[in-house]
């Protein structure tokens, strides 16, 4: 097949919430979903809201991927993200928002990211999310004005995982808020692989399932 190329849009948010926690894209899956692409031959780019380079969470320099894409030239290039408002979409074949606690402030409420995701779903990409990356959903509009996610199944991190985790940081929880505008939400066991995949939208639920969604994405590409 011919190079397809994915854009990784992340967040540009350092800390969230009344006690200012430290935050920012999680780094896993990042490195995860990167390593998948790397392997298939996909062309990786990033963007974030501001551009520049993008705050981080969560690095664990025992796992091989995430050691391996922080010694790469990948890296460096992610932190040169592309300005969002300066990217057409429609020039990748798939949109990829990672996780981590930082997407729940700007993600979730960007416009220039909801306009990214009407603009590559209307234009028959492949638009993917992972962890609390599907906040970038909340209050896209189909053609006919009703929510993107509603009658659409997917996943997040849910609300069992927040519970234990960031409950007390968020500004919502993001399982409700996915539900309310219609999605057929379901999760796992809280920290256990899903991958919900329904057309091009695709969605895994937490760290784990960065990799497996990258894989099925992978798939995907190959009929487009």
């Amino acid at each position: 097949m011919s190079i397809k190329h994915v854009l990784f849009i992340l967040t540009n948010t350092a800390e969230i919430g009344p006690n200012n926690r430290q935050t920012g894209y999680f780094f896993p899956e990042v490195a995860h979903p990167y390593e998948v692409f790397a392997e298939a031959g996909v062309a990786v780019e990033y963007a974030s809201p501001l551009g520049g380079n993008p705050p981080e969470d969560g690095y664990d320099e025992t796992d091989p991927a995430q050691l391996a894409f922080r010694n790469s030239s990948a890296i460096r290039r992610m932190a040169n993200s592309r300005r969002l408002s300066e990217v057409d979409v429609l020039d990748y074949d798939a949109i990829f928002f990672p996780g981590g606690l930082g997407p729940m402030v700007d993600i979730a409420k960007d416009p220039e990211v909801k306009r990214a995701v009407e603009r590559a779903w209307n234009g028959g990409k492949i638009v993917a999310a992972v962890c609390h990356g599907p906040a970038a959903f909340l209050g896209v509009k189909q053609a006919d004005g009703t929510p993107l996610v509603q009658g659409r199944r997917l996943t997040s991190f849910s609300n069992d995982e927040e519970a234990g985790y960031a409950q007390a940081d968020v500004p919502f929880l993001l399982e409700d808020a996915l539900r309310a505008e219609g999605a057929e939400y379901s999760s796992a066991a809280v920290w256990q692989e899903k991958v919900v995949v329904d057309g091009r939208l695709m969605t895994g639920q937490n760290p784990a399932s960065g990799g497996p969604l990258a894989k099925a994405m992978v798939e995907a590409l190959k009929t487009l």
